[in-house]
């Protein structure tokens, strides 16, 4: 019965690694960083996470995109010199603070004040806005092969609407191995790699003013998506995370995680909406699995072989995915909108309007280094407005 129960929270494990994989090896590879590290890394941060969430969110962190370019900018300024990357890292080391910064804040202000901060008309259009600025991601890795993805996600919805028992809990695995197999069978994998064991190649952090000046103003904006993702898991799981075990909790778990990577050589850590995705699908919320995939995430960082065969999935199968699990991340969105009411009065129309437009629109505010676009300007415009038309409510009232 035990081995039973050990094989299926593997394979549950393995599940939601191959979900996260594709994007959290892309980063480094846009950054200059070896994979090996930013997958110890990114494995470290999930267990670094579930530890402090006293292991009761379902949440894997992968490597953030959000940090790309002031991460490209410090590794740049300082090109030339030995090891620039440690600069950069040396700011995710200081990014992660500024969650920690967040944390105690949220802390301080308490959890009904937070709450009246996001209801749910603005919380459901985050979530939302989550699924949709993915959206062109998952379209573009399709598009590689529209029939492989097709087939993809066909498997997908008909495992999860007719799998019966276990079958129907791994649509995500058995679907890109379907994908997969007919991949290779038309011969879209390569799987031209060496080596066996290659161990993974860490350095340490340097840290300089300029660093500084440019990671830690762009963590303000990941750090609001992350209050948007704990939304969306909590949503998801039908349990109020942001209030146990907290949301001072999970912002600390995440900047912690963030600064424990840079200390290795890795990327910045973030939330995975991907996985999120696959709660919706699935419907299995147990935060072990999460912690099964962070440590063979940390063991993969070992072990080339076994890392190449997930990297040698076909863009066009993982979009096929994609295609099921951002859409399950919107509907979840929508339906947190009208989760109090079942239609939304002028006020709540205008503000989820606004929010929508600027986010999928592209608006974007710059005041030197700092930058805020996408969801965390959104869910800033949103609070903001919210906030002066109760004021006015009141004052009319």
């Amino acid at each position: 019965m035990k081995g039973m129960v050990f094989l299926k929270t593997t394979v549950f494990g393995v599940q939601h690694l191959l979900t996260m994989f594709s994007a959290t090896v892309l980063v480094p590879v846009l950054l200059g960083i070896p994979i090996s590290v930013s997958l110890f890394t990114s494995g470290l941060g999930t267990l670094i996470f579930h530890i402090i969430t006293k292991r009761k969110v379902p949440i894997y962190l992968g490597s953030s995109f959000a940090f790309i370019v002031p991460f490209i900018a410090v590794s740049s300024y300082y090109a030339g010199q030995e090891n620039a990357l440690a600069y950069a890292t040396g700011g995710v080391v200081m990014a992660g603070l500024v969650y920690l910064l967040f944390s105690f804040i949220i802390y301080k202000i308490g959890y009904d004040k937070i709450r009246k901060l996001f209801p749910s008309y603005i919380t459901g259009t985050v979530i939302l806005l989550i699924g949709l600025i993915l959206a062109s991601t998952a379209v573009s890795m399709a598009s590689d092969c529209w029939w492989l993805s097709i087939v993809t996600l066909t498997s997908i919805l008909m495992i999860r609407i007719y799998g019966k028992g276990m079958v129907a809990q791994l649509p995500i695995f058995i679907g890109l191995s379907i994908g997969y197999i007919l991949a290779f069978i038309f011969g879209k994998v390569d799987l031209s790699f060496t080596g066996f064991i290659d161990l993974p190649k860490f350095f340490l952090p340097k840290f300089s003013l300029y660093a500084f000046s440019i990671m830690v103003p762009a963590a303000i904006a990941p750090a609001l998506e992350h209050i948007g993702d704990i939304f969306a898991v909590s949503n998801v799981v039908g349990k109020d995370f942001t209030k146990e075990p907290g949301l001072h909790k999970t912002l600390l778990g995440d900047g912690i995680a963030t600064s424990v990577a840079g200390l290795f050589g890795g990327a910045a850590n973030t939330t995975y909406s991907e996985n999120t995705g696959v709660l919706a699908i699935t419907k299995v919320f147990n935060p072990l699995i999460m912690e099964v995939a962070a440590v063979m995430a940390i063991i993969l960082s070992f072990f080339t072989p076994i890392a190449n065969i997930i990297m040698s999935i076909p863009k066009s199968v993982m979009g096929g995915a994609c295609l099921v699990l951002f859409g399950m991340i919107s509907t979840t969105g929508l339906q947190t909108i009208f989760k109090d009411s079942k239609e939304l009065n002028v006020k709540q129309i205008l503000i989820t309007s606004v929010m929508l437009i600027i986010s999928v629109g592209g608006a974007q505010i710059t005041l030197g280094n700092f930058s805020l676009q996408g969801i965390g300007l959104a869910a800033l415009v949103g609070i903001i407005l919210n906030s002066i038309l109760i004021y006015k409510e009141k004052n009319l009232g």
